[in-house]
């Protein structure tokens, strides 16, 4: 055991975490019109993974954090295609942006659900998760990631090419 976890759910923890680290570098980048290609790859990776593993747990009963995952599957499934299928050609950019801001979001999401869970102090303010704290928490969480994903979207939009004029020939 690893901080009281068992080894698989610390390697779960531990490619969450990386995820999200790695997706807010990869935010912050779309946001200022970089690609950043090795975080994108990094981001990528260690979200699917997130929600793979998460499917490895003992089944204890259909949970929402199956949902969840599925949808992230899916957000991730058409990232992965906007980003190295097509290329980010046309629409496919902001198509991109959005899926991998959408990703982000359920990945931090979930981490909300599970610091509500597991730190003490917060699970006292809602033991059952369906609280004001918790709510007003993931609506605020939310609503920051509707602003970056707008944000995202606008700045990193395809760049126009610069056509230069040749200079007028001597007659």
């Amino acid at each position: 055991m690893i901080l009281g976890m068992t080894t698989f759910t610390f390697v779960h923890v531990v490619v969450s975490l990386a995820g999200i680290l790695s997706g807010l570098v990869v935010a912050f980048g779309l946001l200022g019109g970089k690609r950043l290609d090795g975080w994108t790859a990094i981001f990528l990776t260690t979200t699917v993974a997130t929600s793979v593993t998460g499917f490895f747990f003992p089944f204890e009963g259909f949970k929402p954090s199956y949902v969840v995952a599925a949808i992230s599957l899916a957000v991730l499934g058409l990232a992965i295609f906007a980003r190295y299928s097509r290329r980010l050609a046309g629409g496919w950019r902001r198509t991109y942006v959005i899926s991998a801001v959408v990703a982000l979001y359920f990945n931090v999401f979930v981490l909300v659900v599970q610091l509500f869970e597991k730190v003490p102090s917060l699970h006292a303010l809602a033991p059952k998760g369906s609280e004001p704290p918790f709510a007003v928490t993931q609506v605020v969480v939310m609503a920051l990631f509707v602003v970056l994903g707008i944000a995202a979207a606008k700045g990193f939009r395809e760049q126009p090419v610069l056509i230069r004029e040749r200079p007028a020939r001597a007659a």
